[in-house]
């Protein structure tokens, strides 16, 4: 059964600032085994994203194939997430429910720090 894939929709305002480098995400830890895309064969990585809107944050940690990891990827640069699934999950384990949401983007595109485009604006008048 497939699970739900739930498409993250974000607003102009939606911005994201990355918070870790990129880590590989593995299937099988003690063997060394990293996770690969079921399409492209790519290996995975997991990137924790702060989604900032209005005067909340949120730390999201978000997985993403290498291929869709870009040049310069570092703490403190903005990003912006492709196509941006969240698919919720469940599971018992040792008799407690754990329960939370798994995100998934096709890629990060490295973008200019909110604000940056008003203020180089603003010296040229």
């Amino acid at each position: 059964m497939a699970k739900p894939r739930i498409r993250v929709g974000l607003t102009e305002s939606t911005n994201f600032m990355c918070g870790t480098l990129p880590v590989p995400k593995y299937t099988d830890v003690e063997n060394g085994i990293i996770a690969t895309d079921r399409d492209s064969g790519q290996p995975l990585n997991t990137v924790t994203l702060f989604m900032m809107e209005g005067d909340r944050a949120e730390a999201l940690k978000i997985t993403v194939a290498k291929n869709g990891l870009p040049d310069g990827l570092k703490p403190g640069v903005f990003v912006r997430p492709v196509e941006l699934f969240a698919t919720p999950w469940a599971r018992i384990f040792n008799g407690s429910l754990s329960e939370g949401v798994a995100y998934r983007a096709a890629g990060l595109e490295l973008v200019a720090m909110p604000g940056m485009a008003a203020a180089g604006a603003d010296k040229a008048a």
